[in-house]
């Protein structure tokens, strides 16, 4: 048996996220589709994490297992061949048996992007919020500083539609940085997050917060009182998904093969 990874990007505009449902195009399904054809196997592929509907990512990882004897780089030709061309294969490589995509990751980081300009140019439309309003971007600078650290997220998270269980649910989470700057061209404003692993919705709902403390509707001091509230409706709303990209996904290095595992180390992080 052998095993492989997959760093992935997509346009999730025409999907309904990444976890496959039945009758409905998801970028999972499409992957395994392809890899199914490839390979004559059942094959099974495991994301990091899921993305929801209309949502995008630069650098989704997953992982599969097969007794195919396409290399790595045959792999990637193939699926990009065959793949929609709002999906495509970054780069695969081969592992070892203990790597997988979910398990082994040990952080994610996640970008959403505002439109601050007056008009939205065509091509960037189905990857941005536009909000072209007032906003005091200090203080949301000064709000998102705020998420870093060991919190309880419950105000900024999905129920999961059954009360017992969002009892039962751990709701902590380490945020490692968030910050909000302008994009270089200055038309955008973006909010970076880079944690440990999200509850769903965590990103868009923390984003709603930071576009209240704009508004001047919350204060940056308002963000600890929510961690204690334990309360979503008390947070901002849930932005819209088209403006939420997955930037990438950080694993446990020990699963390389070869001599790149020591460089690779060393490497300087790319994002």
């Amino acid at each position: 048996m052998r095993y492989f990874k997959l760093t992935i990007a997509y346009d999730g505009t025409d999907f309904h996220g990444w976890q496959f449902q039945a009758n409905k195009p998801t970028i999972q399904g499409e992957i395994v589709s392809v890899l199914r054809r490839l390979t004559q196997e059942n094959i099974q592929l495991h994301g990091s994490g899921r993305t929801d509907a209309g949502v995008h990512a630069l650098g989704q990882v997953a992982s599969f297992r097969t007794q195919s004897t396409l290399s790595p780089a045959e792999f990637q030709r193939a699926l990009n061949a065959l793949l929609p061309p709002t999906v495509r294969i970054v780069a695969a490589e081969e592992t070892g048996p203990d790597f997988s995509a979910r398990w082994s990751a040990v952080g994610k980081v996640y970008r959403y992007r505002l439109y601050r300009g007056k008009v939205v140019p065509p091509p960037l439309w189905r990857y941005v919020l536009h909000y072209p309003f007032p906003l005091d971007e200090q203080a949301m600078r000064d709000a998102a500083a705020r998420f870093v650290g060991v919190h309880d997220f419950t105000s900024f998270a999905a129920s999961t539609g059954s009360e017992d269980d969002d009892k039962e649910r751990n709701m902590e989470r380490e945020v490692f940085s968030a910050d909000l700057k302008r994009s270089e061209d200055g038309q955008e404003l973006w909010f970076t997050v880079h944690g440990r692993s999200f509850l769903r919705y965590m990103v868009r709902k923390m984003v709603g917060t930071l576009l209240e403390v704009g508004r001047g509707k919350l204060k940056p001091e308002d963000i600890d009182r929510l961690y204690e509230l334990r309360d979503r409706s008390k947070s901002g709303p849930t932005v819209p998904p088209q403006g939420l990209f997955m930037v990438r996904v950080e694993h446990n290095e020990s699963f390389r093969l070869g001599d790149r595992f020591a460089a690779e180390l060393r490497a300087p992080d790319g994002a």
